[in-house]
């Protein structure tokens, strides 16, 4: 019985020119051209195993076998690289996820870019990271941007062949981030239904794809000009307007909860009692991130701890790109899982 394996470990990302709508559901058609930020402290592993001897795919997560309708998605992912390659046989995917799953802290990103490598790696696929992303992009929209390391744009395109990511910069310019996980339980309204009913229904949604265009490019010239405050500003702002829309859906509905507000209030004060540059922003979820100089974590983190308890704050630098991972590499994260080191 022949076998082919891959292994690889992708990390999570955080928009701060948000993506939010899609043009086509099926091929996951952005609505509008994002940028985020790569993080080094959130991640996840992911093997796959094609099989002679499987009778059909499997799917396990952080060690638990996953329901029909998630492994029905799994199947699904893996048919768009069986199509393209002719290959014939099931596989099993076994992933870790160092990272709260389902709470707004991009856990599908991280897993479909890295479900996307291993199964590229298994079937000697040898792909740009910029086309591999086009397959990341149908399982999760934002594992795109996961492929690659620091800031990173997703370029919506004019078709499924051109939406892909690229890097912009590698954001070792003293840059950080600062999570307040207010709330790591699983979300009420899933991002992708919370996205297609505020494209129906929200009066604001056009001048948000508008507006998002020019944040983008805006971004864009202060990264290159490394002018930190500006890019914290957009992203501030950019992350605001998205919820914005979500407050005029009809009916409204917002992912924010009384933490979620008591942590934005914690930010502005202590942004104005250190006189530090620290922007929020926050994705379909509750949790709040800082985007902030590197430099200044370890005072921001000290003030944040007045507001909120010490395990509800965590810090990163940006990360790296996705990459491939050996089998050594597997079963050591398979014991870090074990002795609880996950952040689930």
């Amino acid at each position: 019985m022949s076998k082919k394996v891959g292994i690889a470990r992708a990390h999570t990302n955080i928009a701060l020119i948000k993506y939010w709508g899609k043009r086509d559901k099926d091929l996951f058609l952005p609505m509008n051209s994002s940028l985020s930020l790569t993080l080094d402290a959130f991640y996840t592993d992911t093997k796959v195993v094609f099989d002679d001897a499987l009778t059909a795919d499997a799917f396990f997560l952080n060690g638990q076998k996953q329901s029909e309708k998630e492994n029905k998605k799994i199947s699904q992912f893996l048919n768009l690289f069986r199509e393209y390659t002719g290959e014939r046989r099931f596989a099993c995917v076994e992933s870790l996820n160092f990272v709260p799953t389902a709470a707004g802290l991009a856990s599908s990103a991280s897993a479909f870019a890295a479900l996307a490598l291993a199964t590229a790696t298994a079937l000697d696929l040898d792909l740009s990271r910029e086309e591999l992303s086009t397959f990341a992009r149908q399982g999760s929209g934002s594992s795109t941007r996961s492929l690659f390391g620091g800031f990173v744009e997703w370029d919506m395109g004019t078709g499924t062949a051109d939406s892909m990511a690229h890097p912009i910069d590698d954001a070792d310019w003293d840059i950080g981030m600062i999570v307040l996980a207010v709330d790591t339980g699983k979300k009420k309204i899933a991002s992708r239904e919370g996205m297609e009913h505020t494209v129906q229904t929200s009066p604001f949604y056009p001048m948000w794809v508008e507006t998002a265009a020019r944040d983008l490019q805006d971004i864009k010239d202060a990264i290159a000009q490394r002018d930190f405050e500006r890019v914290g500003q957009l992203t501030e702002h950019n992350g605001m307007k998205m919820h914005a829309t979500t407050l005029s859906a009809n009916p409204p509905f917002t992912y924010w909860t009384a933490d979620s507000l008591r942590a934005q209030e914690a930010v502005r004060q202590v942004r104005m009692d250190l006189n530090l540059p620290a922007y929020m922003t926050m994705d379909a979820g509750p949790n709040v991130k800082v985007l902030c100089r590197a430099s200044d974590m370890d005072y921001l983190v000290a003030a944040l701890k007045e507001y909120l308890q010490a395990e509800q704050i965590l810090t990163s630098l940006p990360g790296c790109g996705a990459y491939v991972l050996l089998e050594t590499d597997w079963q050591e994260s398979e014991r870090s899982f074990s002795r609880g080191v996950e952040h689930d």
